[in-house]
């Protein structure tokens, strides 16, 4: 992109940030029919005469990890780099909504049908045919749903960086969070005022209404085009310089640091999402908490993160100190799951460990994620990007599945909240080897954000 273009752009704060709610929304509503499912596991699980779908909770924990199984096992997140990179934002953008809504109608199909007796096996679990459906939908989700996530990711890079990245990113994860917050929080209400399938009716809407806030975008991205005011993606179609090669994939691969923030983020995240599946029934069976109340213990957590992320990225954005941040947040999250492991039943300590987990939750991504442009070029930043979700898909396809066994085995909820605490607790090691490594290559992950 020529430099005078490139100051315009970045020098436009109604274009940023026009740009920010645009794509943040359709993120957002991604987050929501994400869990939307969360709260009504104590629901699926009921006999149909109920109400439910007989599920077990291995079943439950099965369709939980599903939403990783193409990403993973079929390497699609991989190449929904390589398509960022190839195709730009705008075509990978309304590809990955239109995705997104197709597994939700395939989900809503898995929920609704009555197949009887029918099951199916597959990777050695016995699966009732109406979890190998939802949980295929899931998949076919969970494509579109990680695809969004490295779209806006690059989508920020381009628009802020030397302006308020972190700041930016901070607020985007903070719309996603708000669509988290909100699915744990009325989906289970929804269920039982309605039915079990209302949820995800509301979710197909919203989807509907991601997908025309891309499309907005996409417009608005245009007419910048037809005023000169070009994008990244289309300024690399233009300057060889800025082109993506398949060689940039090696010099990728090659980056300490890029594989430490991997290792951090397939720990991190695997001690926090898949968390998220599993408390509401945890908040039910281990602390009392009414079926209905239960969602709103479990929203704490991303309910907190709607105001702290932003300002630990703004802090993260004037002060630097990223390292110190990621490492901070990873040692509260495993106090919290060590915490939630103990013998205590009180309702009251169960809301700590979630407001514990809230910023614990904000400080570490709001510090991570502008990290990787520092050491990654923005031409082929989708690819890395893609990378570090494809391998954390890896952990958030395999702790679920762990957790729902464990779970059958010891309904305590000691086993599994072990599992996620040492989980924490490994990505507090990693984020300790990252700031060494930090010191020595000088990628500037504790510098400022904001260049004077």
């Amino acid at each position: 992109m020529s430099e005078a273009i490139q100051h315009r752009l970045n020098d436009s704060p109604f274009a940023r940030w026009t740009v920010l709610i645009i794509v943040a929304t359709a993120m957002m509503m991604g987050y929501f029919v994400n869990d939307v499912m969360s709260p009504l596991e104590t629901l699926l699980e009921m006999p149909r005469s109920q109400g439910g779908l007989g599920w077990t909770p291995s079943d439950y924990g099965f369709f939980s990890g599903a939403g990783s199984f193409i990403n993973v096992f079929l390497l699609m997140l991989f190449f929904s780099g390589l398509i960022l990179d190839k195709m730009g934002i705008r075509f990978t953008g309304v590809l990955a909504c239109s995705l997104m809504a197709l597994g939700t109608l395939l989900k809503l199909y898995g929920v609704t049908t009555d197949f009887g007796s029918a099951e199916i096996i597959i990777f050695g679990f016995q699966l009732p045919m109406s979890v190998a459906v939802a949980s295929l939908g899931f998949s076919i989700f969970g494509v579109g749903y990680e695809m969004t996530g490295i779209t806006v990711s690059k989508a920020m890079v381009r628009w802020f960086t030397g302006h308020e990245l972190a700041l930016a990113m901070g607020i985007q994860l903070a719309m996603a969070r708000l669509g988290t917050a909100a699915a744990l929080s009325i989906s289970a209400p929804i269920a039982r005022h309605f039915t079990l399938s209302t949820p995800l009716l509301v979710s197909l809407a919203f989807l509907i209404i991601g997908l025309l806030a891309f499309l907005v975008f996409c417009v608005m991205d245009r007419k910048l085009d037809d005023y000169g005011q070009r994008t990244m993606e289309s300024d690399d179609n233009n300057q060889h310089e800025d082109e993506f090669h398949w060689g940039d994939i090696i010099i990728t691969l090659r980056n300490p640091g890029f594989w430490l923030i991997t290792l951090f983020c397939v720990l991190f995240y695997s001690a926090v999402s898949p968390f998220l599946k599993f408390s509401t029934k945890l908040m039910v069976m281990k602390y009392g908490v009414d079926t209905d109340l239960a969602g709103f213990f479990s929203s704490i957590a991303p309910f907190g993160t709607i105001l702290m992320t932003p300002l630990f990225g703004l802090i993260n954005d004037r002060y630097g100190k990223g390292v110190t941040l990621v490492i901070t947040g990873a040692l509260m999250l495993t106090a919290v799951h060590f915490g939630f492991s103990l013998p205590m039943h009180s309702s009251t300590i169960a809301i700590a460990l979630m407001v514990t987990l809230s910023i614990g939750y904000s400080l570490a991504p709001a510090a991570l994620w502008p990290c990787v442009p520092k050491i990654i070029p923005l031409k082929c930043l989708g690819t890395a990007y893609s990378m570090i979700f494809f391998i954390q898909n890896f952990g958030r396809a395999v702790i679920p599945m762990c957790v729902g066994r464990a779970n059958e085995t010891d309904p305590s909820y000691t086993t599994s909240m072990l599992i996620f605490g040492f989980t924490a607790l490994g990505a507090a090691l990693t984020a300790i080897a990252m700031m060494i490594v930090d010191r020595r290559k000088h990628y500037g992950l504790q510098l400022p954000n904001i260049k004077k």
